[in-house]
């Protein structure tokens, strides 16, 4: 009963085999391959657009180094408040933007709010250096609460961003999981809706270690050629990022993947719905259920052999679990079986 996160699963086999079959003879280093160059037209076409993609290890990376290709002097990135980017990254971003400061955006749900943002965005005077300037905005696609952004909310925030002359990160580490959800194209959730520079992730939903940065605006990724070989992000074998890709794209096996994490999920809350030991913090929609229950059922259910975690209330919320009880995540993956859900919920009761 692995719930803990979509972390813990291993690669699809598709990728794991096409891992071992691209692991076999010579091939040109650094990207030049023809399996990475063949890669870059895929996600051309994926997209619908010309663009620039390159390819990275991590998340962690990805984000980081996507918001150091558009950094400036003093420069702010203004995300969600519980966005991973500002709770998770370890300073990452900060880091690699040689000093670069986040600035939180409230918003129900993890998703920013439009008046939330204009409210953070006219704190900055131009014309007054000691602030500093902000250089981005960022979103997460799907939010770190498991919801998503539906096509008009994400058109209403580029609106704001551009309207500022400014880019628009999204952080897709769960890319796939909101693209089924809301049935759209990766072009109409992304450039089509205002989108400039986007962290594709494929770890979190069966790829073994592939990541992509993706330019919409390809004259903002001038510099990124260097800085992903400056934070070590430049693989010698880029094959290895590039095969997994190409079984991952191949016949849709990423939307499969994620439609079957999102109809775990699906069914798990379902499940937990019905229960009289636990209710839902809110309604799901991708791959991720957030629950409110007694911490002695939670330990109870944990000393069984399901694996979750704990997990703090959102900083938007008005109101916090009752007395003795506390919120967890869970979390179904690509690999999650039908029958751990239903044992889970068997002990559940």
């Amino acid at each position: 009963m692995f719930f803990a996160s979509d972390n813990w699963a291993g690669a699809a086999d598709p990728i794991a085999e096409s891992l071992s079959r691209h692991a076999k003879g010579m091939s040109p280093a650094y990207g030049t391959s023809d399996l990475d160059q063949r890669l870059e037209q895929r996600f051309n076409d994926l997209f619908e657009t010309e663009l620039e993609v390159f390819f990275v290890g991590t998340g962690t990376a990805a984000n980081s180094l996507a918001l150091s290709a558009v950094n400036r002097p003093g420069g702010f990135v203004l995300c969600h408040r519980d966005a991973h980017l500002i709770e998770d990254e370890c300073g990452a971003p900060e880091f690699f933007t040689s000093g670069a400061r986040l600035a939180p955006v409230s918003g129900d749900l993890g998703r920013i709010c439009p008046r939330a943002l204009q409210k953070q965005l006219r704190r900055f005077d131009p014309n007054f250096v000691h602030h500093g300037q902000p250089m981005a905005v960022s979103i997460t696609q799907a939010t770190e609460v498991g919801t998503v952004y539906n096509v008009d909310q994400l058109k209403e925030i580029s609106g704001i961003v551009h309207d500022h002359k400014l880019p628009l990160h999204m952080d897709g580490a769960r890319f796939a999981n909101a693209l089924v959800h809301l049935d759209l194209t990766p072009a109409e959730m992304t450039w089509k809706a205002g989108v400039d520079v986007l962290s594709f992730g494929g770890t979190k939903n069966g790829c073994w270690c592939a990541e992509a940065i993706i330019f919409f605006r390809p004259e903002l990724a001038k510099q990124m050629p260097f800085i992903r070989k400056r934070a070590a992000q430049l693989f010698s074998k880029t094959r290895f990022i590039a095969a997994q890709f190409h079984a991952y794209l191949d016949d849709d096996l990423w939307l499969g993947l994620a439609r079957h994490a999102n109809r775990m999920a699906s069914r798990l809350a379902d499940g937990i719905e019905k229960s009289s030991a636990a209710e839902l913090a809110w309604q799901n929609e991708t791959n991720e259920v957030f629950v409110v229950m007694e911490k002695s059922r939670a330990e109870s259910l944990q000393a069984a052999g399901a694996r979750f975690y704990p997990w703090p209330t959102p900083n938007d919320s008005t109101t916090d679990p009752p007395e003795g009880h506390a919120m967890y995540r869970f979390v179904t993956s690509f690999c999650t079986d039908p029958a751990e859900i239903d044992q889970f919920l068997g002990l559940l009761g």
